[in-house]
């Protein structure tokens, strides 16, 4: 890997905070495993796109790990970065950390691998990267 494409990396490197309120919430007072999955998704794509400077489809997730549940009343970090680069496609690993709102506690809850492709103007697939 080139170090262009690892500054790339790190440069796109995305993370976005939120708090779990009880409108996301299942009946067990978690965090609902949908709105986990939009939330990653989201963070995903916005990072496939910093990346890429390209239009970019979600075309698969590979195995999403619910490790922790994730109570109301906590912060998540949901962190993407680039894990994989292929010729119109490249994977995004998506990380979900949860913090208690009054202490220093932090633990991984959630992680998951989001496959996109990078389109053209006419929605067709095009290479990630141009050089």
């Amino acid at each position: 890997m080139t170090k262009e494409i690892e500054q790339l990396i790190e440069l796109s490197q995305t993370s976005i905070y939120k708090a779990v309120f009880p409108n996301t919430t299942n009946h067990y007072d978690t965090l609902f495993g949908g709105t986990a999955m939009q939330l990653m998704d989201e963070v995903a794509f916005i990072t496939a796109t910093r990346f890429t400077r390209k239009k970019c489809v979600t075309v698969s997730t590979d195995r999403i790990d619910f490790k922790k549940p994730i109570p109301s009343g906590t912060i998540i970090e949901l962190r993407g970065r680039v894990s994989k680069i292929g010729n119109t496609s490249l994977v995004i690993k998506v990380e979900v950390f949860t913090e208690l709102m009054y202490s220093n506690n932090r633990e991984k809850s959630i992680e998951g691998h989001f496959t996109f492709v990078t389109l053209n103007e006419n929605k067709e697939p095009c290479k990630v990267l141009d050089f």
